[in-house]
């Protein structure tokens, strides 16, 4: 980033976004992950309705009123459950023209600051692990595909 202040990192339950934030996310996240990386999913997965759900995005220095964004969740139950008392991060994108200026590092920041003292974990873009292990996220099972991407799941453990 430049020498002006760092964005201040907003978050939110789902039903505290204003309707022009949650539009501005929605689309974001429609146009990454639908449109240019072409996978027809459905993005919409009723997760960030859950009263657990948080939120969190930051204005972009070209203008975009939500430049980057990621959602945490409860982690996953069932076959493949997560640690117990994990929190699940997802749905980190960027606004293409606000790549390059360290906004989706400035909200792996604030979650890890929150959330350090418990289990962190993710499905990664496989060519994004390096840049996750910057924050302590491991490789913590086999890659596998997901919408035609390679991924792989990250695990990051709480400090002692």
């Amino acid at each position: 980033m430049s020498s002006t202040a760092a964005p201040a990192v907003r978050r939110a339950a789902w039903r505290d976004l204003d309707p022009a934030t949650a539009y501005a996310v929605m689309r974001l996240r429609v146009d990454v992950f639908v449109v240019e990386q072409e996978c027809a999913y459905p993005e919409l997965d009723g997760r960030d309705l859950e009263p657990d759900a948080e939120h969190l995005w930051v204005a972009g220095p070209g203008g975009s009123e939500v430049g980057a964004y990621l959602r945490v969740l409860a982690g996953r139950s069932g076959e493949h459950a997560d640690p117990e008392g994990a929190r699940r991060i997802g749905r980190v994108v960027t606004a293409p023209a606000e790549r390059g200026h360290g906004l989706a590092g400035l909200l792996l920041d604030d979650v890890v600051a929150r959330e350090g003292g418990r289990p962190l974990v993710l499905d990664a873009q496989a060519h994004l692990e390096r840049w996750y292990a910057r924050w302590g996220f491991e490789v913590s099972g086999p890659g596998f595909l997901e919408d035609g991407i390679p991924h792989v799941p990250m695990t990051r453990t709480p400090s002692r």
